[in-house]
């Protein structure tokens, strides 16, 4: 069975930094790429960050540009974000993902999903 474990979340003052962790088993997990994906109370999911299966290639949404940086160690089966600069805006659920991008339409499909970590950002 695919699991995916996201731990780290917390509540951290404005400007603060948090190091989410994901934990993949049940998969191959260095022949998938991976996406870090948040929702807001009453919000929609928002994609937040990017990694192809290998780590060489990193995508960032705007929201986070300059202030996340996604990573991934295959050898351990563990995705990372890195979150610095953090803003009450960034209060989520924050959820790790297997991505795989659907050529033909140039989208995206989001298939395994983990349980989630909480990020509150507040002081």
């Amino acid at each position: 069975e695919v699991q995916l474990q996201a731990s780290g979340g917390g509540l951290v003052q404005p400007g603060g930094s948090l190091r989410l962790s994901c934990a993949a088993s049940g998969f191959t997990f260095g022949s998938y790429d991976m996406s870090w994906v948040r929702q807001a109370p009453g919000k929609e999911p928002e994609w937040v960050s990017g990694i192809n299966s290998g780590g060489g290639n990193t995508y960032y949404g705007d929201s986070v540009k300059g202030r996340f940086t996604i990573s991934r160690d295959n050898a351990k089966n563990t995705l990372y974000l890195q979150m610095d600069s953090l803003k009450p805006e960034d209060t989520a659920v924050y959820y790790c993902s297997t991505t795989r991008p659907l050529y033909y339409s140039g989208s995206y499909c989001f298939d395994h999903w983990g349980q989630g970590t909480l990020v509150t950002v507040s002081s």
